[in-house]
C-alpha cells in the first residue's frame, strides 16, 4: 500500500502542466508540478491563444489579467489606439481578413473571441502565478527519471528521490518520457520538413519582403516585428534537433529560401521544428495520464498545440479531482480520452493539411491557389477562421441540442452576472431550473432556456433535450439531492 505524498504528480511545468495544476489544486487537490528546467523556456513560441483558451481562462477569473498582456502585445506590435489588427488568422500562411467574415462571426462569445494577442511565455507565466496563488507545489530543477505503479498509486523517481502518489499526468512535452516509459502506442506520420523559427539581429533584412513568402524552395516568414523570421525547408527532418542553433545555419536557411544575402549577426533566441504527427491511442494507462504534446506532436502551424493542450487541462482537472475526491460517476474519468482524442486526431489533420499546401511542386501550388480564392469568400473565411479559432469544436455527449457538448456561450444571467463569473470556483453551473445547490454545482436564474455546464465550461444538457436528472447523475454523480451533498 501507498503512503500518498501527494495526490496527482504532474510532469511538466509548461503551460499544460501548469494548467493541470491549477485545475486540481482549485478543489483541494495535493499536487506536485516537477519541471527539469531550472527556468522558463523563453524561446519563441507560439504567439496567440484561440477562443476556448481565452474562454477557460476567463472561466477561472483571469481575464483581467489576459486583457492587460494582450494590450501590451498590441503595443509591442505597433497597434496602438484605436488601430488594431484586422486579420483572422492564416491556413498555411493563407491569411484570413476579419472583413471578409459573416458578420454574425463569434457573436455569443463575448471579450474571449477577442483575447487572441496572447504569447506562449505570458501564458505560462499567468498560469504559474495562478497554480501556485491556488496551492499547487512547483519544483523547477528537478527530473522525473523513472515511474511504477499498482491499483493502489504511483511511486515516482525524481532522481535520488522517490515521491508516492495516486496518479501521474505527464504533460511532459512531444518527446515525454511519461508517454514512453508507459509504454503508450504513439502512432502517426513521419516529418518531412525542417522548420526554424528565431529571433535575430542581421544586416541586409530590409531587401527581405514582409509576412509570409511562398519560394521555388520552401517558405520564409518575415516580421512583424524587427529580427523574427522563419524557415520552412522541405528536405526532410534536422539530423539533430538538439544541435544548438547557429547564426551560420540561420543565415544559410534565409539566404536558400528568399533568395536575399542576409547576415545573421547574433541568435537572440531561435528554435527547430518538423511536421512529425502523432497521437497516443488513448490518454489513460491505469493511473498514468497524458495531456498536450505528451499525447500528441503535430507542426505549429496555425497555433494549434497550445490550445490543444489547454483543452486537455481543462477537460482533464476536473474529472481527475472528482475520482480523486470518490464523487466520479462511473466512466467519468475515461471520458477525457473520448472527448479530447477525435479533438486531437483533426488538430494532426488540419496541420498536415497545410504541409501539403507548402510544398515547393505544381499541385500544391494549384490547390493553394484554389484555397486562397475560398479564403476570399464570406463561406470559406468563416469556416477557417471559425476552425482556426476552435469555435468548431464539440464533444459528442448524445445530445440533439447543437450547443449540447459546445462550449457554453457569453450569458449574462438574471442578477447581471456573467456565467463565466459562476465558473471561477470550479463547481458546474445549472442555469433556469430549479434544484438545490451543492459544492458541485451552483444554481442560478437564467432568462433563457434551462441549460446545465459543466466545470469545463461545456454544456452538458438544455432544457427539451433529454432528462436533466440523467444529466446530473452522469456528471455530478447524483441526481438532484445528491448533487447537494457536501464533497
Amino acid at each position: 500500500m501507498f503512503f500518498m505524498t501527494y495526490d496527482v504528480v504532474v510532469a511538466g511545468a509548461g503551460p499544460v502542466g501548469l494548467m493541470v495544476a491549477g485545475e486540481l489544486a482549485l478543489r483541494g487537490v495535493r499536487v506536485l508540478v516537477v519541471e527539469r528546467l531550472t527556468e522558463p523556456d523563453l524561446t519563441i513560441k507560439a504567439g496567440s491563444i484561440n477562443v476556448p483558451t481565452a474562454e477557460a481562462l476567463d472561466r477561472r477569473g483571469i481575464l483581467p489579467t489576459l486583457r492587460a498582456v494582450r494590450e501590451a502585445m498590441l503595443e509591442r506590435l505597433g497597434f496602438a489606439g484605436a488601430r488594431r489588427p484586422r486579420l483572422a488568422g492564416h491556413f498555411g500562411g493563407i491569411w484570413i481578413s476579419a472583413d471578409d467574415l459573416d458578420p454574425s462571426f463569434a457573436e455569443d462569445r463575448g471579450e474571449a473571441a477577442t483575447l487572441q494577442m496572447v504569447g506562449q511565455a505570458d501564458l505560462e507565466r499567468i498560469l504559474f502565478e495562478h497554480a501556485t496563488t491556488l496551492g499547487a507545489e512547483v519544483r523547477r530543477g528537478v527530473a522525473l527519471t523513472s515511474f511504477e505503479q499498482d491499483h493502489d498509486g504511483v511511486r515516482v523517481g525524481l532522481g535520488d528521490e522517490t515521491v508516492e502518489c495516486g496518479w501521474l499526468a505527464g504533460c511532459d512535452g512531444g518527446r515525454s518520457l511519461v508517454r514512453k516509459l508507459a509504454g503508450f502506442d504513439f502512432p502517426g506520420t513521419d516529418p518531412i520538413i525542417t522548420g526554424r523559427q528565431a529571433i535575430v539581429e542581421m544586416t541586409g533584412a530590409e531587401h527581405l519582403r514582409k509576412g509570409w513568402n511562398i519560394t521555388d524552395a520552401g517558405l520564409y516568414v518575415s516580421g512583424p516585428f524587427p529580427g523574427r523570421v522563419l524557415t520552412v525547408e522541405f528536405d526532410g527532418p534536422p539530423i539533430d534537433r538538439d544541435a544548438p542553433i547557429t547564426a551560420a545555419e540561420l543565415e544559410a536557411s534565409i539566404r536558400r529560401l528568399s533568395g536575399v544575402d542576409v547576415t545573421v549577426t547574433k541568435v537572440v533566441t531561435a528554435t527547430r521544428f518538423t511536421d512529425n504527427a502523432r497521437q497516443a491511442t488513448s490518454y489513460r494507462q491505469g493511473r498514468v495520464l497524458l495531456a498536450g504534446d505528451a499525447a500528441h506532436v503535430h507542426s505549429p502551424f496555425g497555433g494549434q498545440g497550445l490550445n490543444l493542450g489547454i483543452g486537455d487541462a481543462m477537460n482533464l482537472g476536473w474529472k481527475l479531482a472528482a475520482e480523486i475526491q470518490g464523487w466520479a460517476p462511473a466512466g467519468l474519468l475515461d471520458s477525457y480520452t473520448r472527448e479530447r482524442h477525435p479533438i486531437g486526431a483533426w488538430v494532426l489533420d488540419w496541420t498536415r493539411a497545410q504541409i501539403a499546401i507548402m510544398k515547393p511542386e505544381p499541385y500544391a501550388r494549384a490547390l493553394r491557389g484554389v484555397l486562397g480564392d475560398l479564403a476570399r469568400t464570406e463561406d470559406g473565411a468563416t469556416y477557417l477562421a471559425a476552425s482556426i479559432g476552435g469555435l468548431r469544436q464539440r464533444y459528442d455527449l448524445g445530445g440533439e441540442d447543437p450547443r449540447v457538448g459546445r462550449s457554453a456561450p457569453e450569458i449574462v444571467l438574471a442578477d447581471g452576472s456573467r456565467l463565466a463569473d459562476h465558473l471561477h470556483g470550479g463547481s458546474g453551473v445549472l442555469i433556469g431550473a430549479g434544484r438545490p445547490a451543492g459544492e458541485r454545482l451552483e444554481v442560478v436564474a437564467g432568462d433563457g432556456p434551462a441549460m446545465l455546464v459543466r466545470p469545463d465550461g461545456i454544456v452538458a444538457w438544455v432544457a427539451g433535450d433529454g432528462d436533466l436528472d440523467e444529466a446530473l447523475r452522469r456528471w455530478f454523480g447524483g441526481a438532484a439531492d445528491a448533487v447537494a451533498v457536501t464533497v
